[in-house]
């Protein structure tokens, strides 16, 4: 990864916007990199007599270009002190110490000043608690018999000499897959620290001790099989901040490891709000007695259509509550939209509406739009009616983003203990 200037000029753009680039302000390998996000549905590029119309989706943080710096700003900002919290919660991990739970700003390191700190932190918690170490193949020449003596190589080399000994044998090393995905991270880390130079030493002083695979697209790999137990569980919390670096996976889109530079920190905020919304549902079903539905679990599926393919509609979050005569279906959507202030438009109403009559029954014709609310919590029901009556119920509930997730959540827990309550036979 290469060091990228900081004084580029920065253009600002917030989530689901457009703005006008002139031809000068993109060079060729800018147009691939923002083609490679238009791939897969991050943004929209298209080309003008007076230059580039981009329009962004749901991505926000900074992307570095060669001759400009692009500062994608979220139009719902989670509050700078809860943001890394609710990263913790989406990704079920825990908050790293108090001095990572710095205010986030957007500015040219955007979300870097909560990422990185936590990276490091959770490093820096790992090498004090000491690295795990593998056990690796390894073929040495011995004085002494250690592991099996390799006959072939014996024979061949040494004419049955005894004094040196061809061996295959096993040693405990630091060039696991845990270890590798963190020294990766922190290497790549290193540029992203703009403008504060104790923050990059630290995180230069830390990837010195851990060991990196020597392609990058090999971190992909191991993000992506990544499997936890209780012997490597301690490393979960910063392989979610690596991937928040390097882009291998959880709710981040970073990419940093193709087709974008150094400096370039990207955060899908749509996604994360599913994720949280999804959690604090399934944490609150279980208490009342359901469950996460199974997957195609009742699934409302498309028939008819070109090709073997059936497409389903699925919610955001579905939950199941086993009772007598047959299991009861509440479908709860997450939409990252300021809904406190506008009205639910007719997409999201007939999304609901599709919802209610494939997973509900007319006694309780009910599904949930849960979204966040930046000046306290909010309620208020949607009653959908038809020319022969009642078609369904939406809740409309915003979740107060200035409290801590699990206090957040109170409105959306009460309406699944409500609804639990009157499944129960």
């Amino acid at each position: 990864m290469t060091e990228r200037r900081t004084d580029l000029p920065e253009v600002a753009v917030e989530e689901h916007s457009t703005t006008l680039l002139r031809q000068d302000q993109l060079t060729h390998e800018d147009i691939h990199r923002l083609e490679h996000l238009q791939g897969k549905g991050r943004l929209t590029l298209q080309r003008t007599h007076r230059g580039w119309r981009l329009h962004t989706h749901s991505v926000t943080g900074v992307l570095v270009l060669d001759r400009i710096r692009l500062t994608l700003r979220p139009k719902l900002p989670i509050p700078g002190e809860q943001l890394i919290t609710w990263l913790c919660y989406a990704n079920g991990v825990p908050v790293p110490h108090e001095q990572t739970l710095r205010r986030w700003r957007t500015s040219s390191t955007g979300y870097a000043d909560v990422v990185l700190p936590a990276l490091l932190a959770e490093c820096q918690t790992l090498l004090l608690r000491g690295l795990n170490r593998g056990y690796r193949p390894a073929e040495r020449v011995e004085p002494t018999l250690r592991g099996r003596l390799d006959i072939h190589r014996q024979i061949v080399r040494r004419y049955g000499a005894v004094d040196r000994l061809h061996v295959r044998t096993f040693e405990r090393e630091l060039v696991i897959w845990e270890n590798q995905i963190c020294g990766a991270a922190l290497a790549a880390a290193v540029p992203l620290a703009t403008g504060k130079p104790a923050l990059a030493r630290a995180l230069q002083a830390a990837a010195a001790q851990f060991p990196r695979p020597q392609l990058g697209a090999t971190v992909t790999r191991l993000l992506r099989r990544a499997r936890y137990t209780r012997l490597n569980r301690h490393y979960q919390a910063a392989h979610v901040w690596s991937a928040l670096v390097l882009g291998g996976g959880g709710v981040s889109d970073l990419l940093a490891h193709r087709g974008t530079h150094a400096g370039s920190v990207l955060l899908h905020l749509d996604r994360l709000w599913e994720l949280v919304v999804r959690r604090m549902a399934v944490d609150a079903a279980h208490a009342a007695g359901g469950r996460l539905a199974r997957p195609r679990e009742g699934s409302i599926r498309t028939l008819g259509g070109l090709g073997s393919r059936d497409p389903s509609f699925r919610p955001d979050t579905l939950l199941a509550f086993d009772s007598t005569p047959a299991t009861r279906f509440l479908a709860i959507d997450a939409k990252h939209k300021a809904l406190q202030a506008t009205n639910v438009n007719a997409a999201d109403r007939h999304q609901l509406l599709t919802y209610i009559a494939g997973y509900t029954t007319p006694a309780a014709p009910l599904a949930a739009i849960i979204h966040p609310a930046h000046s306290g919590s909010s309620h208020r029901t949607l009653r959908i009616q038809g020319p022969r009556g009642p078609l369904g119920v939406i809740e409309v509930l915003g979740l107060d983003t200035r409290l801590p997730p699990r206090q957040a959540a109170e409105p959306l827990r009460t309406l699944i203990t409500q609804f639990a309550a009157s499944a129960a036979p």
